[in-house]
Parts: C-alpha cells; structure tokens; sequence
C-alpha cells in the first residue's frame, strides 16, 4: 500500500539527514601522525603515492673508469644496429613480454607492472577510499557486511602506505569464532616508485594506480581470501537510515490529482517550461481543446505512474524514472478550478495550485510537461513536487 505524499518526505527527509550525518567520518579519530603526512604528489585513487623519505633511493656511485669489458661492450653495441638492419636479431635483446589471459596482467617476474586505468561505470571510490578512519572504525562498518565487502583507508602504523579492511567469510585457520570482529581481515598496501602493490604477497604484481588495484581484485582475488566487491552505496551509512530511503520508494507514495493535460516542449525543461506549459494548457481549455480528469498520482522507485480514475481520456501511463528531468510548482501561482473536472467529487479542493514534471519522450529526444492540479486537500502540490525532487531524483542522481 502507498503512503501518502506528506508523511513520505517528512521521513526522506529525516532519512536523508541521518544518511548524511552517519556517514561523515571526522579527521580527528586519525592517528597524530596522519596529519604529519608529507603531500601527496597524485591522487592516491588514480595516481601513485609517493613512498615516505626513508624509503628513499641512495644516491648514485661514482662511475668506476671504462674497463677493457666496458670497451668490448660498447663494440657489440655498435655492431648491433648493423646486424637489425640487416633483419638478424641481437644476440642481447630480450624476447617480448606476452599478455596472459588472467585480465590482461602479465607476470614473468615480481618487477611487472600494471599500468591500465580501469574506467568504471560508476565511480564507486567515495564508498570505498576513507582516508581517516581507524583500524578500529574499519571493523565496526564491516564486521555485519556481507563477504567481499572492503573499506581502504591511510594507514597510521606506516606513512604513506594503506590499509585495506576486508569482510571474509571464515576466520583463518587456527581463529575461534568470536563477534565478528575475526571476519575482518587486514592487509598492507606499500607504495613504490613503480606504484601500489599487496605487501608480502609474491603473486601480486605492482599496479600503477589504486584503483586498478582494487578493480582487478574485484575480478578475481588473486592472493586475497575473496574478491572484492564494489559498493552500490557507503558501508557508512546505517542500514536503518538507507533502508528507510529504499523502502519509501519501493513502497511509493500515491493520492489521487487532476490531470490537467500535457504539451510538448521540445527541448526545454526547469521553472520556465512549467510556465510555458501551464499557460498553453489553459489556453486549450478555454477553446474546449483539454479535458481534465481525476487520476491516481504515484511516484516509486520505477518512475511516476498515473491511472485515469474515469477511464475517459487513458487508461494508465507510465514514467520510468530515468526520463523524469524536472518536477516543480507553476511559477506563476494560477490556480485551477476542480469544479469542472471529470469526476469531481465533494471534498475536492476547488481552487487547487498547479505543478507539473517534464519527462523525456519515449519516441524521440524532446521533452513533454505534464501538468496537474491538487485535488484533495491533505495531499498540496508542494508535497508531490517535494518527494519527486527529494526522494526519486535524488535516488537518482546518488546511483
């Protein structure tokens, strides 16, 4: 059953406000030497971090005089361009490297590097990177997660280096089962000149960036106990606080408006397209061109749906939710009178405010503006209009 519009967004929005403050994590529970960190020269999720100063290479040697091997050496050298332009192969070049079929990561040596930049279909690293968090607040967002779940965070113990906190399935071998705090398994990621790799690991190679550490993990584990598994949302965020948002939209909210009609606006959308509409619509309706009509308004995770009450201009119409753009109130406060609707019943407000939402056309790449006037009293358009924006478009926009 759907709720109704105004008790819906006075819990989004108190979902929300929760949400929001639930998943800050304050740089203070950081360990004083996170603020004593040297800069970091790229972004630690799409560059490499500069390791700390005293992992710092030693100055060069001087060079030592040119032996007699030196000098044969560099004959050979010389001698090699000859023999390539003749189509023989140096008797010192190397065989190439070949790519494996295991995602595309070569492995001769522990030296190899992977540069690749994975692009996602969504970037995910606000959910996963979390620079100052604690080991401890680690364990407490993920020990009542499912498997696969991670949190990277800097790491206090070494500068420079991070923390990866995952959520595995079983504790390892020769750890009691306890309150879920063993499930939560912690790994060192040492940076290099070269880049970021799983410290202790001889199977890992050297990946070039962060993220595509954690992308090629996400498919398939390599020396971890499982893969890891990109987050839709923030392991942050209190279960009651987003389930409470999701349950809003899967539930819905519903009354009952009067459908005023729809123009086509080509490509114009926001407060001036709900202006331009509402004045065409009237228009129509003072030439008998429109018929209004009561239906049912609901708004849901799957887009807007109408259904006309009186069965006398459609029968139902469906929104999905990804062609919904803009969703707001006339701007020019005109009113509309319910008595001359089809269906009108007692109870109805009759001098009822205007609002509209504009939607791309399922056919073709132009917008339409469907508009709509109140029609019972405890269901005003500024609560529609509030749970579109605040609860379907902002679901939206966070996916």
């Amino acid at each position: 059953m759907s709720a109704t519009f105004v008790g819906a967004t006075r819990e989004a929005s108190a979902s929300l406000a929760s949400s929001e403050s639930s998943s800050t994590c304050s740089s203070s529970s950081s360990s004083p030497t996170t603020s004593s960190r040297r800069s970091i020269v790229a972004s630690p999720i799409f560059g490499r971090r500069e390791p700390p100063a005293a992992a710092a290479a030693p100055p060069p040697l001087e060079r030592p005089a040119s032996t007699e091997s030196e000098a044969s050496s560099s004959k050979e050298n010389q001698q090699q361009p000859a023999a390539a332009a003749a189509g023989s192969k140096p008797a010192s070049a190397k065989s190439p490297t070949h790519s494996s079929s295991n995602g595309g990561i070569v492995r001769p040596n522990q030296t190899d590097v992977v540069n690749h930049h994975p692009i996602f279909v969504k970037d995910t690293s606000k959910y996963w990177y979390k620079p100052h968090i604690s080991r401890e607040q680690a364990i407490s967002i993920l020990r009542d997660k499912q498997p696969g779940t991670f949190v990277i965070r800097d790491s206090n113990s070494f500068p420079g280096a991070f923390g990866l906190a995952l959520k595995v399935a079983t504790p390892p071998p020769g750890v009691a089962p306890g309150d879920g705090t063993e499930l939560v398994r912690h790994f060192l990621i040492e940076p290099s000149p070269k880049g970021v790799k799983l410290k202790g690991c001889n199977n890992e190679p050297v990946f070039g960036t962060l993220s595509a550490l954690v992308y090629q993990h996400s498919m398939t584990p390599l020396a971890l106990p499982c893969k890891l598994l990109l987050p839709e949302f923030d392991p942050a965020t209190t279960a009651e606080s987003l389930s409470a948002t999701q349950a809003l939209l899967e539930q819905g909210a519903a009354c009952n408006v009067t459908y005023v009609g729809s123009v086509d606006c080509e490509s114009l959308t926001g407060a001036e397209c709900v202006r331009r509409s509402v004045q065409r619509i009237l228009e129509d309706l003072q030439r008998g061109e429109a018929m209004p009509v009561s239906a049912h308004f609901k708004v849901s995770s799957q887009g807007v749906t109408l259904t006309d009450n009186t069965r006398k201009s459609f029968f139902r119409r469906h929104y999905p939710v990804n062609s919904v753009i803009f969703a707001g109130i006339d701007p020019a406060e005109r009113r509309f009178d319910n008595s001359r609707v089809v269906g009108y019943s007692h109870g109805a407000v009759e001098n009822a405010r205007l609002f509209a939402f504009v939607a791309r056309k399922f056919d073709r790449a132009e917008n339409a503006c469907h508009i709509f006037a109140e029609f019972e009293s405890e269901q005003p358009a500024s609560a529609v209009v509030n749970f579109i924006n605040k609860v379907m478009l902002a679901q939206r926009r966070r996916d």
